[in-house]
């Protein structure tokens, strides 16, 4: 008896999960990967799990992942140091070398092997691949003020040609976030920021940016309550205020919902097999930001 009970609660599961597989097949879905769960076994292991169970429900899925912590982990061993600056690292030529061996010489190919481990679909890419994404210089603003912080880049311009090719041919294309300038340098591009931008060239149905945290608090820190769901005029109010390394993933959201992406959902990372559960279930976890007229 309790393996049947067993047996129909996870048939109900499915069951449950049934009109979000309806929405979602076929579309394109855009994981921006980072934090705790690019560290940890476990949740390396459920991210991979994840991101092969959308493939093989008929889902696109395409992924674009960071690296701070293996960038600051290369930098820390070559004596050079790491300095932050609104969020984002201050990113000098001798840095910028690190930084790309980095995410395309390493991290990308063990993001494309942990995935493959449960499916050969994954292919790995760079930004400087073919033009995929071309950055201008940006700075970082504190205190409302541009301050300088070297090769950090804004996505400007993207070529999805050859991420919809591989997507066409059942693969699922993995990003490392360097790109090229249009003056020839190669430039440090936030992942959130990144993701974003891929997104919004893809179409894509919806955008999810792992972090560590489980979403956007309503009143930090005198609260850990999560703001499930907020608009874009709310949001773009709030973003001034926020933590610097919250500010990135939330304007990265706003981005993509305002150019077009139905929704962006910050998501928290460390929670195993987060993404099925705010995909496939009426709940989801996190912070959602929609557009404000879909609810108007």
């Amino acid at each position: 008896m309790t393996g049947l009970l067993s047996a129909e609660a996870k048939a109900a599961t499915l069951i449950d999960a049934l009109p979000w597989l309806q929405r979602f097949h076929g579309k394109v879905i855009v994981v921006k990967y980072g934090g705790n769960a690019m560290i940890s076994p476990e949740l390396q292991q459920a991210f991979a799990e994840d991101i092969v169970f959308l493939r093989y429900a008929g889902l696109r899925p395409v992924v674009v992942h960071g690296g701070g912590p293996q960038i600051t982990e290369h930098l820390d061993r070559l004596g050079i140091e790491s300095e932050f600056r609104g969020g984002l690292r201050v990113t000098t030529p001798e840095a910028m070398r690190v930084v790309r061996m980095v995410l395309v010489g390493q991290v990308n190919g063990d993001v494309v092997n942990l995935i493959n481990d449960h499916g050969t679909f994954a292919v790995g890419l760079s930004g400087e691949d073919g033009g995929m994404l071309t950055a201008e210089r940006r700075p970082a603003l504190i205190d409302g003020k541009p301050v300088d912080i070297g090769q950090v880049g804004d996505v400007v311009d993207v070529d999805p040609s050859a991420i919809t090719a591989l997507l066409d041919a059942g693969r699922i294309p993995v990003i490392a976030t360097v790109a090229r300038g249009r003056d020839g340098l190669s430039y440090n591009v936030n992942a959130d920021t990144a993701a974003s931008a891929v997104a919004v060239a893809l179409g894509a149905e919806k955008l999810l940016v792992l972090t560590d945290v489980a979403g956007l608090y309503a009143n930090w820190p005198d609260s850990t309550d999560v703001i499930e769901a907020i608009g874009t005029a709310e949001l773009a109010r709030l973003l001034p205020s926020l933590a610097a390394g919250m500010a990135p993933k939330m304007e990265a959201c706003l981005r993509a919902v305002v150019a077009g992406v139905p929704a962006a959902t910050v998501i928290d990372g460390r929670q195993p097999h987060s993404l099925l559960l705010e995909m496939f279930t009426t709940e989801g976890i996190g912070t959602m930001v929609y557009a404000d007229e879909v609810r108007a």
